[in-house]
């Protein structure tokens, strides 16, 4: 397809692409509307991430873009790729700036934002940018075709055989050992379970529905005093292995960026949609979500409690407290 047979289909489809959930931060630009007519439909449009008005005769803005299927679990978004930019050529009409023509380009991740975002930041774009470059390098010692995490969660299952971890990412790999079901004892401690204490591992990769784990911790040491931990408490397989996506769970860690809701891709500029808890409040670092889909580098792809589907930064494991 042509570039102009592309962008012709970015109108067409003008009406698909404003019918998906979309909440934008206060400060989109007054452009921003006449852009996304031109993002092509295998496409989504993310914030408006820069405007380059260094000749005020031609305008250029900039909007992050990325693939329709970047929450979707089968076809799941990389935190390691930038993704594109709509590149935008604007023009003042009756006062205002509005789209004349945009093209599709690899992503530039140097053009720095001059819109402001909504983020609750300890640490910048820029520092997470350089994490994952980091854990990417990661790569090399995972199975073949395993993406590189770094998110915490816990064993869901409570059959009381307890949850396989498998060799490889299927059903027919080799069992290296279990995770127990939840776990009770006489706890000394206030914040105890009624359902018993969880078992929590790392996650460190993500294959086909498979999350990689290392570190299984037996459950509840870790919030008892060891002189009333029970010394028969069940052990569990601490070695690396697989364990199907849909046996875990997590809690939302603070990721840095925008409370409330789930992004489109993981990324921060990505569509955001609001989404709630369990309780009916708008998801934070309070509460986790109804299911954990899949994971790229600090991201993790989730279904909210009221069926919102999409990326959030940072997840953990604490059962007593949240991972503010």
């Amino acid at each position: 397809m042509t570039r102009i047979a592309i962008l012709m289909a970015g109108f067409i489809c003008a009406g698909t692409a404003f019918a998906q959930p979309l909440t934008l931060p206060p400060e989109t630009p007054e452009w921003f509307a006449s852009a996304r007519a031109f993002v092509p439909p295998d496409r989504v449009a993310g914030q408006a991430f820069h405007v380059d008005m260094s000749d005020p005769q031609a305008p250029v803005g900039y909007v992050a873009t990325y693939p329709a299927g970047a929450n979707d679990p089968k076809t799941a978004a990389s935190a390691f790729d930038a993704g594109e930019m709509l590149v935008a050529k604007l023009a003042r009409s009756d006062g205002k700036l509005t789209t004349l023509s945009a093209e599709l380009r690899p992503r530039d991740v140097t053009l720095n934002s001059n819109i402001p975002r909504v983020l609750s930041a300890a640490h910048d774009d820029a520092e997470y940018r350089k994490l994952h470059t980091e854990l990417l390098k990661t790569r090399g010692m995972l199975p073949d075709g395993a993406i590189p995490c770094d998110i915490h969660g816990w064993s869901t299952e409570r059959d009381p055989n307890g949850l396989n971890v498998r060799a490889g990412p299927s059903t027919k790999a080799k069992v290296l050992g279990t995770l127990p079901p939840p776990y009770k004892f006489k706890s000394k401690s206030e914040n105890a379970p009624d359902g018993g204490w969880l078992t929590e591992f790392r996650i460190i990769g993500f294959k086909d529905g498979w999350f990689l784990i290392d570190g299984a911790k037996p459950p509840g040491k870790d919030y008892e005093h060891e002189i009333f931990y029970p010394r028969n408490h069940p052990k569990p397989y601490s070695g690396r292995g697989w364990v199907a996506a849909s046996k875990v769970g997590a809690q939302y860690a603070n990721g840095d960026t925008r409370m409330g809701g789930l992004f489109q891709a993981p990324h921060v500029d990505a569509q955001w949609t609001p989404a709630k808890g369990d309780g009916g409040s708008e998801i934070s670092a309070d509460g986790g979500p109804k299911r954990v889909l899949a994971c790229s580098g600090f991201w993790a792809l989730v279904e909210s409690h009221d069926g919102v589907r999409g990326w959030w930064r940072r997840l953990c494991s604490s059962q007593v407290t949240n991972c503010s």
